[in-house]
């Protein structure tokens, strides 16, 4: 009994694990997502100021080149956590599984142990009732 209700634990607090990390990631890349969007505000205003859209062109903003590649390397990231958020949620779902099996076999047992405590009982009140029935004769 007492193993089980700790494996049921063990698998909740597992499943809470993977939701954390779940969340986790997708919090980092909606981080990820507005920092390049503001980047990318950042990249216009500047290109506004200079008057020059062009990165090729030899008076492009220095800043303006600086701040893509960063919008480059945080939406390159943001597509890296997509393979690890899915990564992820696959775990979360096989963790979810594990626990629903668990839960489901517990239930099956105590259903077990109920019906033998019921089948005991009814024993118990089947041989009052024949020694009472004895006695009335």
């Amino acid at each position: 009994m007492k193993s089980r209700e700790t494996l049921i634990r063990l698998k909740r607090f597992q499943l809470d694990e993977k939701r954390r990390k779940v969340a986790q990631i997708e919090a980092m890349m909606a981080d990820f997502e507005r920092m390049a969007a503001d980047l990318e505000r950042e990249i216009a205003t500047e290109e506004q100021k200079a008057g020059i859209s062009d990165p090729a062109h030899f008076a492009y903003p220095t800043y303006a080149k600086a701040a893509a590649q960063r919008r480059d390397n945080l939406r390159s990231s943001a597509d890296d956590l997509k393979v690890q958020l899915d990564d992820a949620q696959a775990q979360l779902a096989e963790a979810f599984e594990e626990l629903k099996k668990v839960e489901i076999l517990d239930d099956r047992e105590r259903g077990t142990e109920r019906a033998a405590a019921n089948s005991r009982e009814q024993a118990t009140m089947d041989a009052i009732a024949l020694q009472r029935g004895a006695r009335a004769f």
